[in-house]
């Protein structure tokens, strides 16, 4: 049964869920005691929270079509049970008491929760609290008003032709990408963005796809969702080793990091990014680009995409989760013409995960140069973190190497006598959010290599000194 709430003339603060539909589950019975076990039912699974105001016993008889007497002793037997409070005046209300009962329960059925690390030391992980949230919200504003009405409608798979428009231009200005909106396809996110173009290359053929040694292993599983194999190509000094496509028989696609390896660091050397684009042609294989942090480079070596050697064989998988946050969802697609409608078949007939306001703030904040000015401000804020830190591992551990820094948000530590991805199980490491290189490991590679892979980026900047002290404490 289902019923709307009356309306009250107070102000909101007083009754935080006034004016709700109120719906509840009526065993068989009798009326007064079937109604007081649904309304207890519903405070003890939090669906009414302590302050929330019911409906009238007028109201409530009249919707459930029972006597209003009936509604009446079932709110009052609540009422002496705890449950309800009523005050003249104030109708009935669900009774703040009721809060220790819920908690009670709650406590019962569920374990408590994992203890938080100490310090947030993750990679890949964006300071959250420095977003722009001013500027956002503004971007969101003018976004809104000059929405068209069918802006609010089911949207084209493909994305709002706003954000394709600006990312285009921005992607070509800033990343070296040479694209047209109508091949980029919006996502949720780089996740997402890999899962739509695994299921695509599925349905085109593709058996196996290869990835580098070293990678998320979310990724791998990706692949294996769309039913693709994916062998590991070794990473050395100069990026993945992309020659040993050829020995790789039933390999149509790979997937790269060629700006900033993932998570070693290094950049796909020039002969290498060549010889995978002359494979990609030769063979008519697929070259995905995971550029997830591209915008962050600190030597003043530029590193172009890939994408922009041949965008008829490299996809351009980009996010705006390290540059701005992951709570946005936003990611995209540059594809080749032949793959556009294959990969925004994937999600469907109308748009189903990133909604219009998102996107066309997105599209703003790009248009503006808001975007360009945070990445400005980011990365200047990255850089002073990532030489704070080589200075103190230098100072603390000199036997410690720290690699993988010419860009991006972590670093590889390398600590003398090995043994560093057992160290990163340990409770002291885990009390700072620090990973081994095994988490990272493809299960077939025969790579001993080792490290701890520390995130920079993610603590607030009043939180910087103390998760750098508490790490360099654990370095021998």
């Amino acid at each position: 049964m289902a019923t709307t709430t009356g309306t009250d003339p107070r102000p909101a603060a007083e009754h935080p869920v006034a004016g709700l539909d109120l719906h509840l589950d009526r065993p068989d019975g009798r009326v007064r005691d079937s109604l007081m076990e649904a309304l207890r039912d519903a405070i003890r699974s939090g669906r009414l929270a302590p302050g929330t105001r019911l409906p009238s016993s007028r109201t409530l008889a009249a919707d459930l079509g029972v006597a209003r007497n009936t509604v009446a002793r079932a709110y009052s037997g609540l009422v002496a049970e705890g449950w309800l409070a009523s005050q003249h005046g104030s109708g009935t209300t669900v009774s703040p008491r009721a809060a220790g009962v819920r908690r009670v329960q709650t406590a019962r059925r569920r374990p408590p929760p994992p203890r938080q690390p100490d310090h947030d030391l993750r990679p890949g992980h964006p300071d959250l609290s420095s977003f722009p949230r001013y500027e956002w919200s503004r971007a969101v504003k003018r976004a809104l008003q000059a929405a068209p009405t069918e802006a609010f409608g089911y949207a084209d798979p493909r994305g709002r032709p706003e954000l394709r428009e600006s990312l285009a231009e921005y992607l070509a200005r800033a990343r070296g990408v040479r694209s047209d909106p109508d091949d980029i396809v919006v996502c949720s996110g780089a996740a997402q963005g890999l899962d739509l173009l695994a299921a695509a290359l599925a349905d085109t053929g593709v058996e196996a796809v290869a990835v580098e040694e070293f990678g998320l292993p979310t990724q791998r599983r990706s692949l294996a969702r769309a039913g693709l194999r994916c062998p590991p190509l070794a990473v050395d000094a100069d990026g993945a080793d992309v020659h040993a496509l050829e020995a790789m028989p039933g390999v149509g696609a790979v997937v790269l990091t060629p700006a900033h390896q993932f998570p070693l660091g290094v950049p796909l050397h020039a002969d290498r990014r060549a010889a995978v684009v002359d494979w990609a042609r030769r063979t008519g294989g697929v070259i995905v680009e995971d550029d997830y942090d591209g915008e962050f480079r600190y030597d003043r070596k530029p590193v172009g995409a890939l994408h922009g050697d041949d965008p008829e064989r490299v996809v351009y998988l980009g996010t705006a989760s390290k540059s701005l946050a992951p709570g946005l969802r936003l990611g995209w697609l540059l594809l080749p013409r032949r793959l556009v409608e294959a990969v925004a078949r994937q999600k469907g007939e109308t748009e189903e995960t990133c909604g219009f306001v998102e996107q066309t703030a997105m599209a703003e904040f790009i248009r503006s140069g808001s975007y360009d000015r945070h990445i400005r401000t980011m990365r200047a804020q990255y850089r002073r973190r990532r030489e704070q830190l080589v200075t103190a591992v230098a100072h603390t551990s000199p036997g410690t190497a720290v690699t993988g820094l010419p860009a991006g948000l972590h670093a590889v530590l390398t600590l003398p006598g090995g043994g560093e991805s057992a160290l990163a199980t340990r409770p002291s490491w885990r009390r700072l959010a620090v990973e081994g290189l095994d988490l990272y490991r493809h299960p077939e590679t025969r790579s001993d290599r080792d490290g701890v892979v520390v995130g920079f980026a993610a603590p607030a900047p009043s939180a910087w000194s103390a998760a750098l002290a508490a790490l360099v404490a654990q370095l021998p």
